[in-house]
This record gives structure tokens, C-alpha cells and sequence, in this order.
């Protein structure tokens, strides 16, 4: 440490901060393809509805037509054919997911050949219990469904992205259809959660409006 200009080791403040200064200012350098392939790949991992190519190019802040000819890389790469690419590192190896143009937007998905091992591992092999995030949240689904992410935040006045995933991965909720004007997935119950409440229907659900203060709250339309 230094104090108006005194030493510490041997620098003073004057050199500390115009070396600091040096790093912030000094300018990134140049992204390469598989920079922009590995940024878009971050972000499609943790993606819980598809991305458009627009989004995409203003998430990672590079051209359109650059985003575009990444995400075919991933593709290829995903699927096991990308031949050299942008890692020139030879042929991939094709892997458990993959990445699926859906409503307009790419996503990542589980491959079709690998849902039974992955529903087994999910319902029966990590049967850790829901936290009250997730139980609130599916909650909100099972009295609103369908119903998107967006609309399922707004309820609960906080990011719902991880705890839609983990209720996915239980099977207690399922993409019942996408939205054609504005690409959001809505979400529904699963018979799943009606097996682990014990009923045989929704309509079983107890009424909400005595839990809540003044009946409202965005479930003001249930019964």
C-alpha cells in the first residue's frame, strides 16, 4: 500500500496506477473463430429457450453473418462432422446433445436415442428434494399452464431460468407448445406431478385464493 505518493516494495502510487491504467485501457484482442464458436456455445449450455440468430450476434457483439456461419460450425461440431473447423484439430466427435433450430431459434437438446438413460438418471437416480424456489415455481405453472418463463418471473418477481431447468430435468413439467408470434415456450404439468401429489387430475388442486392475502397476485382468474 502507499499513501500520498509514499513507497510500498519499492513503487509508488503514481506507478501502480499507470500501470493499472495500461491493463484497462489496453485493447482486446482479436477474436477468432473458435472464440466466437466457444462464447456461443457458454451461452446456447445455459439457454432455456431457443436463441436467435440476432440475440446471439448482440450477445457476443459480432456480425450476424459471423454468428450465423458459428452456429452451423457447432452444429458440425455436435454432430461429429466438423472436419478441421475452427480448431483445425481433424474430425469431432459427435456428441450426447445436440443443437436444434426450433421456433425461429437454436437450442441445445438432449439427442432423442439418449432420453431413456437421461429420464432414469433424472426421476430415479438423483431423487434430491425441490427447494422452495422450485416448489413455488411449479406451483405457478401447475395453476397458470400453460404458461412461459417470462410470465412465470413476473409472478414471482425473480429469474426463474434454473428452476424451470431443474423441473424439466424431473419430468415434473413439460414445453407444451411455443409461441409462433414471439418464440417463448409455454409451460405445463406432466402426469408426473400428478402421480407425486396422489391425484388423479388438476381440478384436484386445492383452491389458491384462501392462501393469499387478497386473493390476486396474478392468480386473481382461479377458481
Amino acid at each position: 500500500m502507499t499513501i500520498n505518493g509514499a513507497t510500498t516494495n519499492g513503487a509508488t502510487i503514481d506507478h501502480v496506477t499507470d500501470v493499472t491504467e495500461q491493463k484497462t485501457d489496453a485493447p482486446a484482442g482479436p477474436q477468432t473463430p473458435a472464440d466466437v464458436d466457444r462464447q456461443l456455445e457458454a451461452i446456447l449450455m445455459v439457454a432455456d429457450e431457443p436463441q436467435s440468430l440476432i440475440h446471439l450476434a448482440t450477445a457476443v457483439d459480432r456480425p450476424l453473418k459471423e454468428v450465423a456461419a458459428a452456429v452451423q460450425r457447432l452444429v458440425a461440431d455436435f454432430d461429429g462432422e466438423g472436419v478441421g473447423g475452427s480448431t483445425g484439430q481433424g474430425r469431432s466427435i459427435r456428441r450426447g446433445f445436440e443443437l436444434r433450430e426450433v421456433a425461429g431459434g437454436w437450442r441445445v437438446y438432449v439427442r432423442p436415442e439418449h432420453d431413456p438413460i437421461v429420464a432414469d438418471f433424472v426421476l430415479t437416480q438423483n431423487p434430491s428434494r425441490l427447494s422452495q424456489a422450485a416448489l413455488e415455481t411449479l406451483a405457478v405453472i401447475a395453476y397458470k399452464q400453460p404458461i412461459s418463463r417470462g410470465s412465470i418471473a413476473s409472478i414471482r418477481a425473480v429469474n426463474v431460468d434454473s428452476v424451470v431447468r431443474t423441473l424439466l430435468g424431473r419430468g415434473l413439467i413439460t414445453e407444451a407448445f411455443t409461441d409462433a408470434e414471439t418464440g417463448a415456450i409455454n409451460y405445463a404439468t406432466t402426469d408426473l406431478l400428478l402421480t407425486q401429489l396422489g391425484i388423479n387430475s388438476l381440478d384436484e388442486l386445492p383452491h389458491i385464493s384462501p392462501l393469499l392475502a387478497d386473493g390476486s397476485d396474478g392468480f386473481e382468474d382461479l377458481r
